[in-house]
């Protein structure tokens, strides 16, 4: 049994997805990060980053006492180390399956994340920071989309780079970046989510955090504003 620590973003997608995918039992325990869940004693000793997901596997393959694992993709490959599946296990697949996940790791999910923070989140547009990350997120979106046009998923095989990648290109349109401009990803976009265990692990943990219109600011108060973005979260221990 695998406890899973989340909160409904793109990264907690990652690990309900491959849960289902993998058939393997957990439990999930929602976090309200905007009133700030993710400070409590007990959630920062499984991890001290205070960042969602993370979970805690009950009963590991050593025998051993709960093991814990945060960030989404070290998450990733722990599950399918376990699991015996959706990393191939061939050496070249097995590193074009890591390239991706780092691909999505390093630059996906964090170029992403900071388009997603200056349109919804700031309170004032900044033309700079807006042109920087969106054509930022667009690149990497074209890098995938090139990809895409010579194998039919990230590592030729289905695999945890696909599970990485595809939460983050579904929240894509929330930042009015049209699917329709890159072919190749938009093919890849709808076979994953095609698949049962993607739309089992997204309804499973599918309760919007916030309004994820197209475009539309997030209005936070001055506390939520500090719990995620300010004072609160650099005093966080």
């Amino acid at each position: 049994m695998i406890e899973v620590h989340m909160v409904p973003t793109p990264n907690g997608y990652k690990v309900t997805i491959m849960l289902e995918e993998i058939g393997m039992p957990y439990r999930m325990i929602p976090y309200n990060i905007l009133a700030g869940d993710q400070f409590r004693p007990e959630f920062l000793a499984i991890n001290p980053n205070n960042k969602l997901p993370a979970i805690v596997d009950l009963d590991p393959p050593d025998g051993g006492a709960p093991y814990p694992v945060f960030e989404s993709g070290a998450i990733l490959a722990y599950l399918a180390d376990i699991s015996g599946q959706l990393w191939p296990r061939e050496l070249r697949a097995r590193h074009d399956a890591m390239q991706w996940l780092m691909f999505q790791m390093a630059g996906l999910g964090p170029m992403h994340g900071q388009a997603h923070h200056f349109v919804r989140y700031a309170p004032e547009n900044i033309p700079y920071a807006l042109e920087r990350y969106l054509n930022e997120a667009r690149r990497l979106m074209r890098v995938l989309d090139g990809r895409l046009g010579k194998v039919e998923y990230l590592a030729g095989e289905y695999s945890i780079a696909d599970i990485a990648c595809w939460p983050w290109i579904r929240a894509a349109r929330v930042i009015e970046i049209p699917l329709e401009d890159y072919p190749n990803l938009k093919r890849w976009f709808e076979a994953v989510d095609a698949r049962p265990g993607v739309q089992r692990g997204t309804a499973a943990s599918d309760q919007a955090l916030v309004d994820r219109t197209p475009g539309k600011k997030v209005p936070l108060n001055k506390e939520q504003w500090s719990t995620l973005f300010g004072e609160r979260q650099h005093e966080a221990r």
